[in-house]
């Protein structure tokens, strides 16, 4: 890795920062609130060409990497923003990327030409309710048709976005396992077409601008083109979105973090207290500068995942890392943010509470502390598996 100033890299930051001024904390707390797509920061986000930064540019895209669609959403986290802004955007950066990897010339031509301008919303389905960490429980069904398609049936829950969104890159099973249990997993990028597919967002605590749904499907038809590279091999396939996911997900809790941290400090400085800022008192101060360096941590093995992602080199151990250190850095400098605000921290006004409410989600998902820790210990330290 070079660690040397990038001009490119600035550049981004800079005009990611200026479309999201725009955009202040009054106009995502009213999105969240009112249960509302931020359709206007996302018109404006593609028009500036940074939904499709990572899409390959003979398709209209920006031919960037992972690390550069990291830095666009880490920024729009940070401007406060935080989860209703970038998930607005991220599951284009890194849903298609097996399409971009494995996709037929078919499946190119279509989708990621729309992709890259922003007119084509994406969805992600993998998680089911009998199927969450373990993957290789995955019931969905996609059976053959006898003509070279599929009928597709079965139930995703945690689907985001899938209110807004005209396909869904989906995870079915089309085998039997065999003596692999993630064999027989196929990959297939389908319509969410009303007529065979229901969805239902579910009520939850935080990131509300964005829907997470229920999505029941039955007897969808898909055409043979639709499949996604091998048949039986989706699983494989499918960490070239995974471990992208969990390297923009870092920068988003990072620049959740950052926002959080932000807020706290303004305040501790405004704050008087028995003739003195309330930030001048260590029990304050020291919380904040280690969220700072937990934030910066935590970020660097980000950027550092991201880096060996784009160079061909395996990042699992570094992606999964990156998602575990970013997501504890965040919950802490949100959880310090509102404990410096005290009472008024449990305030809409401060706005820090909505960091508060998303940044617990990042110990959960896209996949659990716990499950990060067994991954590292279990492929990395060699232990036995614990599960």
């Amino acid at each position: 890795m070079d660690f040397t100033p990038n001009d490119d890299h600035e550049a981004i930051t800079a005009a990611v920062d200026r479309v999201c001024a725009q955009f202040d904390d009054a106009y995502w707390s009213a999105c969240d609130t009112d249960h509302r797509f931020p359709w206007e920061f996302y018109g404006e986000m593609a028009t500036g060409g940074w939904v499709g930064i990572a899409i390959p540019e003979r398709y209209g895209g920006g031919g960037m990497g992972i690390a550069e669609a990291a830095l666009v959403l880490n920024r729009v986290a940070a401007s406060g923003a935080a989860m209703n802004g970038s998930t607005a955007l991220h599951l284009t950066m890194f849903g298609l990327n097996p399409v971009v990897k494995f996709g037929n010339d078919r499946l190119k031509d279509t989708f990621l030409p729309r992709a890259a301008t922003g007119d084509l919303h994406v969805a992600f389905g993998v998680t089911e309710p009998d199927a969450g960490t373990d993957t290789s429980r995955i019931a969905t069904r996609a059976i053959d048709d006898g003509m070279g398609g599929y009928v597709v049936s079965g139930r995703k829950i945690w689907t985001s976005k899938a209110l807004e969104s005209e396909v869904c890159l989906l995870l079915a099973r089309t085998d039997e396992a065999g003596d692999d249990r993630f064999g027989g997993l196929s990959l297939f990028l389908v319509d969410l077409d009303p007529q065979h597919v229901d969805i239902a967002p579910i009520p939850k605590t935080g990131r509300n601008a964005v829907a997470s749904c229920e999505v029941a499907y039955d007897e969808l038809p898909v055409e043979g083109w639709r499949l996604v590279g091998e048949r039986g091999r989706g699983f494989q396939q499918i960490l070239h979105g995974l471990n992208p996911e969990r390297v923009l997900l870092a920068a988003m809790s990072c620049g959740i973090g950052e926002a959080a941290l932000r807020r706290a400090v303004g305040y501790a400085n405004e704050r008087i207290v028995f003739d003195r800022p309330i930030g001048a008192n260590q029990a304050i101060a020291h919380p904040l500068a280690q969220a700072h360096m937990q934030l910066r941590a935590a970020y660097g093995v980000m950027m550092q995942a991201a880096w060996r992602y784009d160079h061909g080199l395996s990042c699992g151990e570094e992606a999964n890392t990156a998602k575990y250190l970013a997501a504890e850095a965040c919950w802490f400098a949100a959880d310090q943010a509102v404990q410096t605000h005290g009472g008024l921290g449990y305030a809409t006004e401060y706005h820090v509470e909505r960091y508060w409410r998303e940044a617990r989600l990042q110990r959960l998902a896209p996949v659990s502390q716990e499950m990060t820790c067994n991954f590292i210990a279990q492929n990395v330290l060699g232990l036995p598996r614990s599960y």
